[in-house]
């Protein structure tokens, strides 16, 4: 389905870009997503795609950034850690949490959506895609409610939905399963530690000590799509 630089985010040949609302995916998903959204805005919902498809390049800045503290790491309710707290191998973990390895996000494939609720945000609002956002009572908690009820039917599921041991629960987080669980059955350890080596990822020594564990955790370890 996807060639090698497709599936670790190393081209952009197999998105589109769609202009209104602006988001890059993969053309099935983009239309999936588009037929959720005008479903959705016939109940008052504007569901506008927040983060879309992310090349290599950006989610290796995304890693270096919370590898070296230019951004913060945050715990499982959303608050920041205190990295004097952690050793380089508890940084890895950290950043694992929320974000993917460069190579293994499954944003690289087009396939993923993170979506807000635009109709719900006031005037200068800033976006955090933080846990309290969609919980009972947060700005996003009744498009999630719709969302829980509709989702499935245009072919997305939540990878994220709840905590199992590696990516904390991110229910903003859509995955379009036509593409995405055979893209996910063509991952391996090897294409992720070929690029990580090739790669200016910081702490990538321990990282590629710690790629069976990161394999198993973070990429294989998810909600499949027949959960409901």
């Amino acid at each position: 389905m996807f060639n090698d630089l497709e599936l670790t985010g190393r081209t952009r040949t197999h998105v589109v870009q769609i202009d209104q609302p602006r988001f890059a995916a993969h053309p099935k998903a983009a239309e999936a997503f588009l037929r959720m959204r005008d479903a959705a805005a016939e109940e008052g919902f504007e569901i506008s795609p927040f983060s879309t498809f992310r090349d290599y390049a950006t989610q290796l800045r995304i890693w270096n950034s919370k590898f070296d503290g230019s951004k913060p790491l945050y715990d499982l309710e959303g608050q920041v850690r205190d990295r004097s707290e952690l050793g380089e191998d508890g940084i890895i973990r950290c950043i694992l949490n929320w974000s993917a390895l460069p190579g293994a996000s499954r944003h690289h494939w087009g396939t993923e959506i993170d979506v807000v609720d635009a109709a719900a945000m006031p005037e200068g609002y800033k976006v955090r895609l933080l846990p309290e956002e969609t919980a009972e009572g947060g700005l996003f908690a009744p498009l999630h409610r719709w969302l829980d009820d509709n989702l499935y039917r245009f072919g997305f599921f939540r990878p994220y939905a709840e905590y199992r041991g590696g990516m904390y629960p991110e229910p903003w987080h859509l995955s379009y399963s036509p593409i995405s669980v055979p893209a996910l059955a063509d991952m391996s350890i090897d294409l992720l530690a070929q690029i990580t080596r090739e790669s200016d990822m910081l702490g990538k020594k321990l990282v590629l000590q710690m790629l069976p564990e990161i394999f198993e955790k973070n990429v294989l370890n998810i909600v499949p799509p027949a959960r409901r």
